[in-house]
């Protein structure tokens, strides 16, 4: 083998659990994520095993996607959208019944979502367990990030926050999979000088930046982004690909653009008649998707033509041959300039295969198995074995960075969310001060003060001000920012002032029910 190739998954969705309602639109977007992306990866990941592929690749389950897999109540809640999509299913096999077109989708449809359950019922509901049996086996490592997915870099005037945020998630991940975690995916592959501090603290051994983050690093490195470097104290950072990256998430060069590939806003939902869909609706006020569509993206024309799932198979196939010759070409290239094995890490979004790019699982599992049984340039690795194979690798201190718009912060930090910071300097003072006020604390005051991390957590959360600035739901990113710090002001107030309402306390323990281990102490 002349270098190596790290698949990166990050799979991470906002903590959203509404028990207060019967049904919740954004409690969608998990159900969605779990039927479409993370059953259908333990499906093809479960193929692997079968086929004995000694192969491997690397997966963030963040701490906030862990909470809301491993809850009984949203575990409910997903198998009734589950059969719901199953029962659609059943009747539009029954619509389309004399339609030769759609039949066989409609038919496609309905055993795709009944092997969803039967693999989702085999692994007894526990989506978390399923991906640990592979990291057990050798075959996946499970990396964890920040609590809730808060940008970094925006904690950084507050070091407190900072080990709230990667300390939390370490236990967290201890508790789910028995283990220390070994790396971290900064969210947003946001980086700022001072964060290996708190990552060494939690005795996790290497991070993801963007590429800027490792090409402007001081000193330059030598291998660019094809080898780690290490941080004054230790920490490997690894830097994203962009040949990989561009052929994969650009616009105009990337493969989920193609034309013969399903479209992702044409939906049922909108195309047929409201009564007949309203009770499988996310909310069943509005229109919305159902995740059964029937037509391809088609290019250059508004007219979508109907979806021909062999067609999109074959295209798959070819694109996963396409990315495999990239890469041994380019690890070729590169094999033949260093003085060592290049490694190539190609970072994504879970969600984007099978959730967006509908087809991107097929892909990845096409590819997987070409570049394990159809060449011998290079081995797919993770960076925790790539670490443990080349142990020797430059110093040097990355540079400020984010996978982001510009490469920074702007995202983050905008005419449009720039509200929220202020509130939450004053809150991770005040957690501070309640920290070291109550460093013993116990019975009801201990549960306070755990409540409050939790909220002033789930209020830093990269998320929200996301949200606000894509403008996809911002009153309820505005009103989640509200609800924390409105929550948390309560029980400091509480913790200061009065005394703490147990029976308010019990209310907002049930709504906001996240890491029940928590540490309030990490603050001060």
């Amino acid at each position: 083998m002349q270098g190596y190739l790290a698949l990166v998954l990050h799979a991470h969705l906002p903590f959203v659990r509404h028990p207060e309602h019967e049904k919740f639109l954004e409690e969608t977007w998990l159900f969605e994520a779990i039927t479409e992306s993370y059953v259908p990866l333990i499906q093809i990941m479960d193929g692997w095993l079968r086929d004995g592929m000694e192969t491997c690749c690397t997966l963030t389950l963040t701490p906030s996607l862990c909470s809301m897999l491993l809850d009984p109540f949203l575990q409910d809640r997903y198998v009734r959208h589950l059969n719901g999509l199953i029962e659609l299913a059943e009747k539009e096999t029954h619509r389309t019944q004399w339609d030769p077109a759609y039949r066989p989708l409609a038919e496609m449809y309905l055993g795709r979502f009944t092997t969803i359950r039967d693999t989702y019922f085999g692994y007894n509901r526990n989506l978390v367990g399923a991906f640990g049996k592979f990291q057990d086996r050798g075959r996946l490592e499970i990396i964890t990030c920040a609590a809730t997915h808060a940008l970094v870099p925006l904690l950084a005037h507050h070091p407190p926050s900072i080990r709230g945020q990667i300390l939390t998630a370490r236990d967290h991940y201890r508790s789910c999979f028995g283990r220390e975690p070994r790396g971290i995916w900064l969210p947003e592959c946001a980086y700022t000088a001072g964060v290996e501090n708190v990552v060494q603290e939690a005795n996790i051994r290497w991070f993801i930046t963007d590429t800027h983050g490792v090409l402007h690093a001081n000193p330059r490195p030598r291998f660019g982004v094809f080898a780690p470097i290490f941080t004054p104290n230790g920490i490997a950072a690894f830097g994203r690909d962009l040949d990989s990256a561009k052929q994969v998430w650009s616009r105009h060069e990337g493969y989920p653009g193609d034309p013969c590939y399903r479209d992702f806003y044409r939906d049922i939902g909108f195309d047929l008649d409201f009564d007949y869909v309203r009770p499988y609706l996310p909310s069943p006020k509005v229109r919305g998707f159902t995740g059964i569509k029937y037509h391809r993206i088609s290019a250059g024309t508004d007219a979508k033509e109907v979806y021909d799932r062999v067609a999109a198979g074959r295209t798959a196939d070819e694109h996963a041959g396409h990315f495999l010759g990239a890469r041994v070409q380019q690890i070729q290239r590169l094999a033949g300039i260093m003085d060592r094995p290049p490694l190539v890490l190609s970072p994504y979004d879970a969600e984007l295969f099978g959730h967006w790019w509908y087809e991107g699982l097929e892909w990845l599992d096409y590819f997987v198995r070409k570049a394990y049984y159809d060449q011998k340039v290079f081995a797919l690795i993770t960076p925790e074995e790539y670490l443990r194979k080349h142990p020797t690798q430059q110093v040097a201190t990355p540079s400020a960075s984010s996978w982001g718009e510009e490469g920074y912060w702007r995202v983050w930090l905008n005419e449009t969310n720039e509200w929220i910071y202020p509130h939450l300097d004053i809150a991770q003072a005040r957690m501070t001060e309640l920290a070291r006020k109550y460093p013993n604390a116990n019975g009801l005051v201990e549960r306070a003060l755990k409540q409050a991390a939790r909220e002033l957590l789930l209020a830093q959360a990269s998320d929200w001000p996301f949200i606000l600035r894509t403008g996809t739901s911002p009153d309820y990113a505005r009103k989640r920012v509200k609800d924390h710090l409105l929550r948390f002001i309560a029980l400091h107030e509480q913790l200061t002032a009065t005394q703490v309402d147990e029976a308010s306390l019990k209310r907002v323990e049930w709504l906001d029910n996240i890491f029940p281990e928590v540490n309030y102490r990490y603050w001060a």
